[in-house]
């Protein structure tokens, strides 16, 4: 079967240039979808798909798409045989209008397993008429959370659409899409070549964008080339360009023809916090900065320029002017903050409300120091730094650093804490409350900071559940999810023995009187736990250890942690399989007694070897067991409970456990209790999958 290349290209304003490469991933998925709806999975998997994703244009290659939809034979059932025919031998008005509905007549069909059918011949047809549909659907499904419309037009998209490319070989497949008619123009670079550039097949897209049209339309093709050229530069001042993904797929998506570019600034500037210089830098105008040997932040920035410029210098020296003022606001508003202290700003924070039945930030402060000082005081830190750290943790909201760049919060509290003389593990803390950031970012690193960031969150947590105002499906105003995301991983990754439910409590008392205050600390103990079955499941360890720990509730994370490993240790183990399905054996047998079951075994109704063989390895592992509980060594527990396999599958094969003897049967279930009270000091391996 013949194949062609298939061209769609989207012309457009500058698409915004954070969405851009999820658009571009989002339309070659989307069309994949459509061809294989229309071919077959096997025959697009023939094909080859290219995108291309740049500030105005959204493009997708298919090479080698075959031109036709093979012919086809569907199998259309109808009404059963019995029904088909009247008494007379005569068609049923069923089985007419079956066949008017197939477009047939009766004597074309046939009988196939007890039913009428029809066999539905579909004609071989044209690929090529059918594109612009699956076009068009799929820019209709692209992630696009606001679309706009221009002029008069009602059509919407996410930016104003100027052109528009479909080409299948060499021939325009003729359709409207988003009020443009298709054509085999593309446009050139809106500086460099401003014109229409004429198509004749899909696979000269790129080349001919390039060659002629000073457009570089392949992402990574351009993302490469940038960072090629921030590293040249760099090496020009002798410095270590900092490249952040984020921001070199940002810079990427707003540049067709990138040209990196050194400025300098001046070096007063690097007296002000260099996060701050950094962020200004970054966040304001999408320049990469520049470190020394030393990682001491250098006068120099670079910058990528959509222009090949005649005189580059004249482009520095915009950038340089552009730059000069923002780093004088920074610098400004670092030293005026330092005529203040922060404790004098604690005042301020009145007036800010953190959340209505919870009173203002002011409030939350409060119950942030006396948390954190009871934190401290049990991992054996300094309980009066921690209150003091507490106090403070927001009060750098209010300086005008802050208010003007938002995401240097603790930072400027780390500086200005530093400035008014507080302890260096207040002024760390400052910072480090905060930690971790986001997912995989990294933890506390004093006590202080620690008890604090530990305080804040689970005041958060507690406050809000305690007024009834948990996360629901996707809406987490509050972010609590990774606030108790946070929590667990310090408390595991500190190595913390601390207990929730006791923090939780401590915090609960602090509100006093909250809507639900009976039941906040184990609402709160409840949602916390289950954050660890996506912990879990991230680090490749299966749902059903989580599950069998989890039905303990342990309500310490570390414990909690520490069971969970050694049950996925467990199950390495020969005797595991055996030993799981004996727990639900046990477990079954001991849920369906009626009244209490004894834990006591009389060894004078001992009868028969296995039982005694069993209670005898009970009792001895009961001893052995019990410091190994107490240090928390689940592991090496385990490995000794799997000493039981042989005897508890000896005692199911040669003693009947429902006795007809009722004390016999009761020492027999006593037995089987001690047993499972063993494997439940680590978790309910009954849970276990096989």
């Amino acid at each position: 079967m013949s194949a062609k290349d298939f061209l769609f290209e989207l012309g457009t304003e500058e698409l915004p240039p954070k969405a851009l490469k999820s658009l571009s991933a989002a339309l070659e998925s989307e069309v994949k979808a459509g061809l294989t709806e229309l071919l077959g999975k096997e025959s697009v998997a023939q094909s080859g798909f290219t995108s291309y994703a740049a500030p105005r244009r959204l493009a997708l290659l298919v090479t080698d798409l075959q031109t036709e939809v093979p012919e086809s034979r569907t199998k259309v059932q109808g009404p059963p045989v019995n029904i088909a025919y009247d008494d007379q031998g005569k068609p049923s008005k069923a089985l007419e209008g079956f066949a008017r509905k197939c477009g047939t007549t009766v004597d074309q069909l046939s009988e196939e397993g007890g039913k009428i059918c029809f066999e539905q011949v579909n004609p071989a047809s044209p690929v090529a008429p059918q594109l612009p549909a699956i076009i068009t659907r799929a820019l209709d499904k692209l992630p696009i959370p606001k679309r706009m419309r221009w002029g008069s037009s009602r059509t919407e998209f996410v930016r104003p659409v100027k052109w528009q490319v479909m080409l299948f070989g060499d021939e325009v497949v003729t359709c409207e899409i988003l009020g443009h008619k298709s054509d085999r123009h593309t446009r050139g670079h809106r500086f460099h070549y401003n014109q229409p550039i004429e198509l004749f097949s899909g696979r000269e897209y790129a080349s001919v964008l390039k060659e002629k049209g000073y457009v570089i339309a392949d992402f990574e093709e351009r993302k490469a080339l940038i960072r090629e050229q921030l590293l040249d530069e760099a090496k020009k001042v002798g410095g270590n360009v900092v490249i952040s993904e984020d921001l070199l797929d940002e810079v990427t998506a707003l540049n067709e023809w990138p040209v990196a570019l050194t400025g300098r600034f001046e070096e007063r500037f690097l007296e002000v916090p260099s996060q701050a210089l950094i962020s200004t830098m970054a966040d304001n105008q999408k320049y990469f900065h520049l470190l020394d040997d030393d990682n001491n932040l250098m006068p120099y920035f670079i910058t990528v320029s959509n222009i090949e410029s005649k005189d580059p210098s004249q482009v520095i020296e915009g950038n340089e002017k552009v730059i000069r003022p923002r780093l004088s606001d920074a610098a400004f508003f670092f030293e005026t903050d330092k005529n203040r202290t922060l404790a004098s700003r604690t005042e301020s924070l009145k007036s800010i409300v953190f959340q209505q039945q919870l009173g203002t930030v002011h409030d939350k402060t409060t119950r942030i120091a006396g948390l954190a000082g009871r934190i401290a005081e049990e991992c054996g830190t300094d309980k009066a730094q921690a209150e003091r750290a507490g106090q403070l943790c927001k009060a750098d909201l209010v300086t005008e650093m802050v208010l003007e760049f938002p995401e240097l919060q603790g930072l400027m509290g780390y500086h200005y804490a530093l400035n008014d003389g507080e302890p260096e593990e207040v002024a760390l803390a400052q910072n480090e409350h905060y930690m971790p950031r986001h997912h995989g970012d990294e933890l506390p690193t004093t006590g202080t900071g620690i008890a604090v960031a530990l305080a804040d969150r689970i005041d958060t947590l507690v406050g809000l559940f305690g007024i009834n105002q948990p996360p629901t499906g996707s809406k987490d105003p509050f972010a609590l999810r990774r606030a108790s995301l946070g929590v667990l991983r310090i408390l595991i990754e500190k190595q913390l023995p601390l207990d929730l439910r006791t923090l939780l409590q401590a915090a609960a008392d602090q509100y006093g009187a909250l809507p639900a205050q009976e039941s906040v600390v184990e609402q709160v103990l409840e949602f916390m736990l289950e954050r660890f079955r996506a912990w879990y499941d991230e680090r490749g360890i299966a749902v059903d250890n989580y599950l069998a720990v989890h039905a303990l509730r342990p309500s310490r994370p570390l414990d909690f942690d520490q069971r969970v490993h050694a049950v996925a240790h467990f199950r390495t183990l020969p005797q595991a399989e055996a030993l799981a399905a004996a727990n639900k054996r046990v477990s079954n047998i001991l849920n369906k007694q009626e009244g209490e079951i004894g834990n006591a075994v009389n060894q004078a109704l001992l009868a028969d070897d296995a039982e005694v063989q069993l209670a005898h390895k009970v009792a001895e592992l009961d001893t052995s067991l019990a410091p190994l509980f107490a240090k928390g060594d689940y592991q090496p527990a385990l490995e000794q409970l799997a000493q039981l396999q042989e005897p508890v599958d000896r005692f199911f094969d040669e003693v009947m456990v429902m006795a007809d003897d009722p004390a016999v049967r009761a020492n027999r279930l006593a037995l089987l209790s001690q047993l499972r009270s063993l494997f439940l000091g680590v978790a309910d391996i009954s849970l276990l999958a096989g």
